[in-house]
C-alpha cells in the first residue's frame, strides 16, 4: 500500500470512528460529490466494518447542478422534493448518522442569475427545516468533512501546475485533519482534550459579555444567561459522542439575540453557496444588522440577510486562536468548514439549542425568550486575525483579557 492509499485508509477510519462514530446496527447517509468517490468508497467500507446496518450514498455533481440553473424553467428554483426532505427526517428519527463531504466550488455560479440560486437555496432550507432542527439539537450524529475536487484545488493552489493541485490539496487535508499521524484516532482524542480544557475555563468564567477590538471592529457581544461553551465533540440523543466537523479548532457558544452592538469586519472571503463575498462588515444595534457593506458580493450578502428575520441576528460565537494548524498555513481555502477553523468567527442565523442549558428541550418560542436566535439559515463568517483583542466582562463589571493579538491569554 502506497502512502496516499494508507492516508486515505486512516482518514476514512477517522471519519467513521471519531467523526460520525458509527455504531453497530446504525444506518448511515453519505452526501458526496462524484469527484471524491475514492474517499467515499473507503468510508462505506469502514462504516460496514464498524457494524453499520446500511449505507446510502447521495451523489452530487457540479456539472448537473449548474445545468439546472442554465436550462431549467423558472418554477424549478422554488421546488424541493418532499421525499428528499422526508428521507433525511426518517434517518434522524431512526437514530441514523450523516456524513457530508462538503466542498462547494467557489466559482460554480459564475454567470448564473443569482436570483435563481437564492430561490433554490431558500426552497431547500424551508423543505429541510424539520431535519435541520434535528441537526441543531443533535438528534443524530453528523459530521462535515473535506476532500479535494479539481475546481477547489485550483482555487486554493493557483500557483501550482494543474496536475499537482489535487495532490497538494490531499496532502493539506491529511495534515489539517491529523490523518497523516501514525494513529489519527489517538491524535484526535488528545486534540479534543485540549479543546475541552478551553471550554471548561470559559464555562467557569461565565462571562456576561465579550468585547471584540481590531482594525474596523469594535463589537460588544452579550451572552445569554445559561449559555454553554462547547468544543469539538458532542453527544447525540442516544448519548453517543461524535465530532461535527473534521477539522475543528473552535470553542463555541451562542450570543444573546438582542445583545450585540457595534461593528465587526470580516477577515476572510466567504464562500456563500458557491458565491464569493469579501471585505464585508456589519453594524449591529440591539442584536440586529442595521447596516452592512461588501467590496465583493454585496448582492449575495443582501440575499442572505433577507432569508428571514433571524438571518439579521447572530446565532453562534466561536473562538479560534490565530496560532493554530490551519491558520499557520497562511492560505485561504474558500471553504467555511476549513477557514472557520483558522479564525474566530460568528454565524448569522439559527443558534444551536445545545449551547443553552436545557435548550434541546425548549420550543422555538422558549428559545427566543431565553435569547437564542431562530432562522432557516446558519452561515459562518470569519473575523479573527493576529490583530484581534477580546476582553471578557464578568457580571460584576470586571474586565479580563481573553485574546491578545489573536491568541488565548489563558
Amino acid at each position: 500500500m502506497n502512502a496516499f492509499d494508507h492516508n486515505i485508509e486512516k482518514y476514512a477510519e477517522l471519519i467513521v470512528k471519531v467523526g460520525a462514530n458509527i455504531q453497530p446496527g446504525q444506518i448511515l447517509l453519505i452526501e458526496s460529490p462524484l469527484e471524491t468517490a475514492v474517499l467515499t468508497r473507503k468510508i462505506v467500507q469502514k462504516a460496514y466494518e464498524a457494524g453499520a446496518k446500511y449505507v446510502e450514498v447521495d451523489w452530487n455533481d457540479e456539472e448537473t447542478t449548474r445545468t439546472r440553473f442554465e436550462y431549467a424553467p423558472e418554477d424549478s428554483f422554488t421546488f424541493y422534493p418532499k421525499w428528499s426532505a422526508e428521507m433525511r427526517e426518517q434517518l434522524a428519527e431512526g437514530g441514523g448518522a450523516l456524513i457530508n463531504i462538503k466542498v462547494p466550488n467557489p466559482d460554480l455560479y459564475n454567470g448564473i442569475d443569482m436570483s435563481k440560486v437564492s430561490a433554490s437555496t431558500k426552497a431547500a432550507s424551508v423543505a429541510r427545516q424539520k431535519f435541520q432542527g434535528y441537526v441543531r439539537t443533535n438528534k443524530l450524529s453528523w459530521c462535515l468533512v473535506k476532500a479535494p475536487t479539481k475546481a477547489w484545488a485550483a482555487k486554493v493552489f493557483p500557483e501550482l501546475p494543474e496536475e499537482e493541485q489535487v495532490q497538494a490539496m490531499w496532502d493539506t487535508i491529511f495534515k489539517i485533519t491529523r490523518a497523516d499521524h501514525d494513529d489519527p484516532v489517538a491524535a484526535w482524542h488528545a486534540h479534543l482534550d485540549r479543546l475541552n480544557s478551553m471550554q471548561e475555563i470559559l464555562n467557569r468564567k461565565n462571562y456576561k459579555k465579550l468585547h471584540y477590538k481590531a482594525p474596523g471592529t469594535d463589537l460588544v457581544v452579550e451572552l445569554p444567561e445559561g449559555h454553554i461553551w462547547m468544543s469539538g465533540g458532542g453527544h447525540n440523543e442516544q448519548g453517543i459522542h461524535f465530532v461535527a466537523n473534521i477539522p475543528t479548532e473552535e470553542v463555541f457558544s451562542m450570543p444573546k439575540r438582542d445583545g450585540v452592538n457595534g461593528t465587526i469586519r470580516s477577515t476572510m472571503p466567504l464562500n456563500l453557496n458557491g458565491r464569493i463575498v469579501d471585505k464585508f462588515s456589519f453594524t449591529f444595534e440591539n442584536g440586529k444588522v442595521v447596516d452592512y457593506s461588501a467590496e465583493v458580493g454585496y448582492e449575495h450578502l443582501k440575499d442572505l440577510l433577507e432569508t428571514d428575520e433571524g438571518a439579521k441576528h447572530l446565532g453562534e460565537i466561536a473562538l479560534v486562536q490565530d496560532d493554530s494548524p490551519i491558520s499557520n498555513l497562511n492560505r485561504i481555502f474558500y471553504n467555511t468548514g476549513v477557514d472557520e477553523n483558522a479564525s474566530c468567527h460568528f454565524a448569522l442565523g439559527s443558534a444551536y439549542p445545545f449551547t443553552l442549558e436545557n435548550g434541546t428541550k425548549m420550543s422555538e418560542e422558549e428559545l427566543l425568550s431565553r435569547g437564542a436566535n431562530i432562522s432557516l439559515t446558519h452561515v459562518d463568517f470569519m473575523v479573527g486575525s493576529a490583530e484581534l483583542d477580546i476582553d471578557g466582562i464578568l457580571a460584576d463589571g470586571t474586565i479580563e483579557p481573553v485574546f491578545r493579538k489573536g491568541n488565548w491569554t489563558f
